[in-house]
């Protein structure tokens, strides 16, 4: 058996074209930029257009990923994406993306951990081929949160975007890859962040709809309660089990859910913020393609150098959260 470790070989991101700024916002709902960039750092975020779905997003992010990998789309045999907002209930927007690149007979699934989403399809694929069981996998955060938003709800409505992000896994020798990861979840708290219309406990009627069940729910308040002290166990318990403290890092980069929290965590693991990965301000939050967003631009900024090592952590519905540990 070939040893090794599972490494990412090539990176994409993709978002929308069109650009809501905050000024946009104010004309919609009673808000200012001067309170969103306060309480979140978000200055614009991107918006599908009306014929554009999380697959259409997934599969322009994955064609950039094939294409930094430098590999043919034909040697892909795994596709695992992650979103809230897939094409439809089934199938899989995995399946969507797969037929997009031209594929065929190949394993395809999405996987739903909201904003730890990547992180936990990540770790999935990373199984997967360091037991042989796929050579290639393209793993992806998709979303297109614009068509589950309450644009009347300023509480939610100013936090969320659209785009995707891409990255293509194998195993290979040497001591690039990835060193370990940690999740984890916890139902109780599933209450706090949700979309209670559309599925099999309120199914799709003129009631639920007109209850705006099928919109983004959010507890804001309680959701940051939690998620600054679940964001620090996943940095700590990722690099406990690789035996690495926070020194080791280079770049820590968190799922972009709002700049308070990113930095509270960062003063409770007692770093700088320089060492934060921070785009939030040009994205908004973009569930799971906030972190392959975000590798994407550090790739291409060049931050992102052989033996560095990266630290990945994530939070969001469910209540799930999780972190990946990767040396360059």
């Amino acid at each position: 058996m070939n040893k090794g470790l599972v490494k990412i070989i090539g990176v994409g991101s993709y978002a929308p074209e069109k650009i809501l700024t905050n000024a946009d916002i104010e004309k919609i709902v009673d808000t200012s930029d001067e309170w969103i960039v306060t309480r979140s750092g978000i200055r614009e975020r991107h918006i599908a257009s009306d014929d554009e779905a999380s697959s259409d997003l997934g599969t322009k992010a994955a064609l950039k990923a094939i294409s930094n990998a430098g590999i043919a789309a034909s040697e892909i045999d795994l596709i695992i994406t992650a979103t809230i907002t897939s094409d439809m209930i089934f199938p899989a927007t995995a399946c969507f993306i797969q037929k997009n690149l031209g594929l065929k007979n190949i394993a395809a699934f999405d996987i739903n951990a909201a904003c730890s989403g990547f992180i936990y399809a990540l770790t999935i694929a990373e199984q997967f081929l360091k037991n042989d069981a796929f050579k290639t996998a393209l793993v992806i955060g998709t979303e297109a949160l614009s068509k589950i938003i309450n644009w009347k709800d300023r509480a939610t409505c100013v936090l969320l975007g659209d785009g995707a992000g891409a990255v293509v896994l194998r195993k290979e020798k040497g001591e690039s890859g990835i060193l370990g990861s940690f999740l984890s979840a916890d139902g109780n708290y599933s209450h706090l962040l949700f979309m209670p219309g559309g599925g099999t406990r309120n199914p799709a009627t003129m009631d639920t709809i007109n209850r705006n069940l099928h919109y983004f729910t959010m507890s804001g308040n309680e959701t940051f309660k939690v998620a600054v002290p679940k964001l620090y166990e996943s940095a700590v318990e990722g690099l406990k089990r690789c035996g690495l403290t926070s020194d080791d890092i280079t770049y820590f980069v968190p799922h972009q859910a709002n700049i308070r929290i990113i930095q509270a965590v960062a003063k409770k693991l007692h770093v700088p913020m320089e060492k934060m990965f921070v785009n939030i301000g040009k994205y908004g939050n973009t569930s799971a393609a906030t972190i392959p967003i975000a590798l994407d631009e550090m790739n291409q900024a060049g931050m992102l150098k052989t033996g560095g090592i990266i630290e990945l952590i994530g939070f969001g519905a469910g209540f799930t959260w999780g972190s990946c540990v990767i040396r360059w």
